[in-house]
């Protein structure tokens, strides 16, 4: 096969795609410039998008004789990731940027442009596994290396990315066999720290970097019943959850602290309330997709886990779809939820598929 190996710069991608040059597929590796800013240096970055990832993942390239290119995708990355970012933030939600970059740009906009010049695969470094079901349909399965597992993140594929799709790492069962396979092939990211945090935040400070984009109007701290508390200078600066900071100056009648549980961007308010109201118990949204195959009769309600962070647990569920929404009643409940994160839907081990949450029900409140 023809294969794209998009390759970040770091360990991962790099032995993915020598295993693929290894399995005899005709490899040529890509690393996509997404940086509006093409100077940017690592000192004070911690993303995985910056001038020293593309000259180590060309020195990877190099080591294994394959083709390298540089793709600049910045132009689309910042349409369909930064600037979606921003609007989510802007309606009060909370998204999830590296959901939106493997959705809409590693697996559509590189896949496409990878299929149209003759390309057959996508190949990445990400920990998961694709598995056929024997009758010929595709599966996204959780890789061995638990610890590492990244399938939440490619949730987001769909049946035909799934075909056109490589995992080589899946199979793996640690992160450090994956870095001394790296020595041992003389690459020189073997020992090169994982990147964290948001790409595009080179100093990781989200709420900081948000402020250029995000009104910060005064507003007003309230209670489930709309009691005013007190005052904020911005509701850029909360998130769901959270405790301190508040300065609500009058203490809850149970003398016990409150917690923000929803953000009003139209009203300009903090709704604060009882730990309690955090216990998440439903969630839904009308932006899910399946991850391979559908299920047979998705408006019937099946048993499941669902995973809402990258590196969460997760938890037992009855998930169906009603009026063209994915509704998930968690057995279990999951502890301060926001609108815009994203629910991983699994089946044992498979991704059956996701969707962003636009809306949640709390167990001792009627709506969040």
């Amino acid at each position: 096969m023809r294969v794209l190996a998009a390759m970040s710069g770091g360990v991962d991608s790099a032995v993915a795609a020598a295993r693929a040059v290894e399995l005899g597929h005709e490899v040529i590796g890509v690393h996509l410039a997404l940086s509006r800013m093409p100077g940017t240096l690592r000192t004070g970055s911690r993303g995985c998008c910056t001038i020293e990832d593309s000259m180590d993942a060309q020195r990877a390239a190099n080591k294994l004789g394959i083709p390298f290119y540089v793709w600049d995708f910045s132009e689309r990355f910042k349409l369909d990731v930064v600037d979606d970012f921003i609007a989510e933030y802007q309606a009060g939600r909370t998204p999830n940027p590296c959901m939106r970059c493997n959705e809409r740009i590693k697996f559509a906009a590189l896949l496409e442009r990878g299929l149209s010049l003759g390309f057959d695969a996508v190949c990445t470094g990400h920990y998961a596994s694709i598995v056929d079901d024997g009758a010929g349909n595709l599966e996204l399965h959780r890789s061995l290396a638990m610890a590492k597992d990244q399938s939440y993140v490619l949730g987001v594929l769909n049946a035909k990315q799934l075909e056109h799709s490589m995992f080589p790492l899946g199979a793996t069962a640690s992160k450090d066999l994956i870095r001394q396979e790296a020595r041992d092939r003389g690459l020189s990211v073997a020992n090169k720290p994982d990147s964290y945090d948001i790409c595009f935040i080179p100093e990781g400070d989200t709420r900081d970097w948000l402020k250029d984009f995000v009104p910060t109007d005064p507003g007003k701290i309230v209670d489930t019943e709309g009691n005013e508390l007190g005052e904020h200078d911005g509701h850029v600066g909360f998130t769901i959850g959270q405790r301190k900071g508040l300065r609500i100056g009058k203490p809850a009648a149970d003398g016990k602290p409150r917690y923000v549980l929803e953000i009003r961007p139209k009203t300009k308010e903090v709704v604060v309330g009882p730990e309690a109201a955090l216990e998440i118990a439903e969630l839904s949204g009308a932006r899910y997709t399946w991850c391979g195959q559908a299920p047979e009769a998705p408006e019937q309600e099946f048993a499941c886990e669902v995973q809402v962070r990258a590196h969460g647990d997760t938890v037992k569920a009855l998930a169906a779809v009603v009026d063209g929404e994915l509704r998930i009643a968690l057995v279990e409940p999951l502890y301060g939820v926001a609108n815009g994160q994203t629910a991983v839907v699994y089946l044992g081990t498979r991704v059956l598929g996701q969707m962003t949450i636009d809306s949640t029900r709390s167990k001792v409140t009627s709506g969040v």
